[in-house]
């Protein structure tokens, strides 16, 4: 007879070595300058397609194959080099169910995007973190120094979160022909917010892959739609690791509408590009030490007191992000940026809130 004390199947090992994320969600009210994302609101062309959206379309199963010809051409690769997913994080689960396994390796310079190392330590491989340099600089060296026959996958976020730092792109071909037997992920989160993409190298470097989102520019996380590139060897293989249903039909629909809105994005990426040495100058006047970004976000040290700060600009109803947790990053904040009038409202609300805890350099 069973054990009736047995409280029922057990999870994996997988499952059990996995690290666990809690993101601080609960009550967002209030000006989101937590999570990077887009502040204001998606193009008005995304409601209209949403409102085409008959009920016989929510029927059928979503095809992704329509629409990734049409974010290929717009990225100016075939639709065989790229893949719709359920936002970047299943990419991240996909690239890891695909390289990873039982001896091999995978490199994260860190601090970097929480999510490669939580997908990761949900496979047998070692995770291998390679800290950064002197103000996070990207740590090309040690990067190279620690690639072995056993490295399978090495994740770059460029830029990166939550510094705001860039790799050069010279930095970025230095590894990825040092790795010529592992997948180098380069995620794109933040393009256009930066300007600079090595997505010319698909098709050319068959050991490339890069993930764009559209939660961030375009407006829509709440959608969750990212996109992977890669060589189509590489990418048989993801295709084949992937859900051919898991990105939704609203998704579908909705994406083509904010690809076609080419002025709307201009500006709200304009507006985020003039917040940035807005709100830089301000933490100078400030005395505020942070970290110059190439993302839509500052990283800032606040020090002891970045508890305390975090919950005093809730109390203006702003929304920031504690980040001491990240290796490196103790008494850090980061903060997003939005339009310029959101902006100075996050400003107002810094000064605010730096007098009320007693902050000083």
């Amino acid at each position: 007879m069973a054990d009736l004390k047995v409280r029922g199947p057990q999870p994996s090992a997988g499952v059990r070595r996995m690290k666990e994320y809690h993101p601080p969600l609960g009550d967002r009210s209030g000006l989101r300058l937590d999570f990077n994302e887009n502040t204001f609101a998606c193009s008005p062309r995304v409601l209209e397609a949403f409102g085409k959206i008959s009920r016989g379309d929510l029927t059928r199963y979503p095809e992704r194959e329509p629409v990734e010809a049409r974010v290929a051409a717009h990225l100016g690769l075939k639709p065989q080099q790229l893949l719709l997913t359920n936002g970047v994080d299943e990419a991240i689960h996909v690239l890891c169910q695909t390289y990873l396994d039982a001896g091999t390796e995978i490199l994260l310079p860190v601090p970097t995007y929480t999510m490669y190392e939580v997908y990761a330590s949900g496979t047998p491989a070692r995770v291998i973190a390679v800290p950064t340099e002197d103000r996070f600089r990207f740590p090309l060296r040690a990067l190279l120094n620690a690639i072995t026959p056993a490295t399978r996958l090495i994740a770059i976020a460029n830029p990166n979160s939550p510094t705001g730092h860039a790799a050069s792109r010279d930095d970025l071909l230095r590894l990825i022909d040092a790795a010529p037997h592992a997948a180098v992920l380069i995620d794109e989160a933040y393009f256009h917010f930066y300007g600079e993409t090595v997505l010319d190298l698909i098709g050319g470097a068959p050991n490339v892959i890069v993930a764009r989102t559209f939660s961030k520019a375009y407006g829509l996380a709440g959608l969750r739609l990212g996109v992977l590139a890669a060589s189509e060897d590489q990418m048989r293989w993801l295709r084949r690791a992937i859900s051919p249903y898991s990105v939704n039909s609203v998704a579908l629909a909705c994406l083509t509408a904010a690809l076609d809105d080419e002025d709307y994005l201009r500006w709200y990426v304009g507006e985020v590009l003039a917040s940035r040495p807005l709100f830089e100058t301000a933490l100078r006047t400030l005395g505020v030490p942070y970290w110059p970004s190439r993302a839509n976000f500052v990283l800032v040290d606040i020090g002891p007191k970045h508890r305390e700060f975090v919950q005093a600009m809730r109390a203006r109803d702003v929304l920031v992000r504690d980040r001491s947790a990240d290796p490196g990053c103790d008494g850090c904040v980061r903060i997003t940026l939005g339009t310029r009038e959101q902006t100075q409202q996050g400003i107002a609300a810094l000064e605010e809130s730096l007098a009320e805890i007693g902050w000083s350099r």
